[in-house]
């Protein structure tokens, strides 16, 4: 039974790929890529990936869908009001035939991988004992590649500066996205005053486990992310200006304190991001306790735009 469950949802998995791909629709590409990613949680789950599956249900379902719904609003809009030309037949070939090259290239090159694999896996084991942490892609993540981890939060920290280059100049320090005026006695209100206390909890949990079972902070920093966005679409609370200094601390403070224990580890263990024997979990668990707020910061204000609504008061 399980054989046949597993050979159903890699079929299904190819055949939403593939009509995401073909679609000419582009609110329906997007819905096909959400439902891809939920699908691809379920395919980490049963690979028992259970940390990569809560990620890929969080970010790559979740927050990276809500995004591409929103660029496919303004693209949509962009193009009534530019009368935008819709590509030629011969672009749409050449497109198809570069992507399939791209694809067939890419399926060579992980064909002609030496079998078996190179891999550091058995070192990884040998070692993960002295970081002192049980969930062992908490300890990958945060000892062994340390260094993609801290640039993973910088990226994403500059993508919101990205996002926030957008905004005229007029609006620059203002409140990023929409101030949502909804009925407060209404469902949504209701449910933003239910649901975040409950949100924060669970949120909390998984970020705190993180360390010894599946979880951590990018998993609890989006429900805490999805609670703030909940509220605010609920017109209970306002997006802050992005002028605040508050704001600003908060969204660099996280990589700081990672770039801060990575310059200690120069000191203390002879490498940056090295941590001295018998301290590795407890800077392990103060870099994603100072992660946690940034990247819940970061989330949440990628979701909500470019500031649009002037300067604060």
């Amino acid at each position: 039974m399980t054989d046949v469950f597993n050979i159903g949802l890699a079929l299904l998995l190819l055949g939403l790929a593939a009509w995401t791909i073909v679609t000419r629709e582009l609110f329906v590409a997007v819905v096909g890529f959400i439902a891809y990613g939920l699908l691809s949680t379920l395919v980490w789950v049963q690979l028992h990936g259970i940390d990569v599956a809560l990620t890929e249900a969080a970010i790559g379902g979740g927050l990276t869908g809500v995004l591409l719904i929103g660029a496919a609003g303004r693209l949509r809009n962009s193009a009534v009001a530019l009368n935008l030309e819709v590509p030629s037949m011969q672009v749409r070939w050449l497109a198809g035939v570069v992507s399939a090259a791209v694809s067939i290239a890419l399926g060579v090159c992980v064909l002609a991988l030496p079998d078996p694999a190179p891999t550091l896996a058995h070192e990884v084991a040998a070692n993960i004992a002295d970081t002192g942490v049980g969930n062992p892609i908490t300890a990958v993540l945060l000892a062994f590649r340390s260094m993609d981890t801290l640039l993973e939060a910088i990226v994403l920290l500059f993508a919101l500066l990205g996002v926030w280059s957008l905004a005229p100049d007029q609006s620059w320090g203002g409140r990023p996205g929409l101030r949502q005026q909804v009925d407060p006695n209404g469902i949504l209100a209701y449910a933003a005053r239910v649901l975040p206390p409950l949100g924060i909890i669970v949120g909390t949990y998984i970020f705190w486990v993180g360390a010894d079972h599946p979880g951590g902070k990018f998993q609890g920093a989006t429900i805490l992310a999805a609670m703030w966005l909940l509220v605010m679409m609920a017109g209970l609370a306002d997006a802050p200006p992005i002028s605040r200094t508050w704001l600003r601390l908060g969204l660099v403070a996280g990589p700081l304190v990672f770039i801060a224990i990575g310059l200690l580890g120069l000191y203390t263990a002879g490498d940056f991001l090295g941590y001295p024997p018998g301290f590795a979990k407890p800077l392990i668990v103060a870099i994603e306790l100072a992660l946690l707020p940034s990247l819940t910061l970061v989330l949440g204000l990628l979701l909500l735009g470019a500031p649009q609504r002037g300067t604060p008061p």
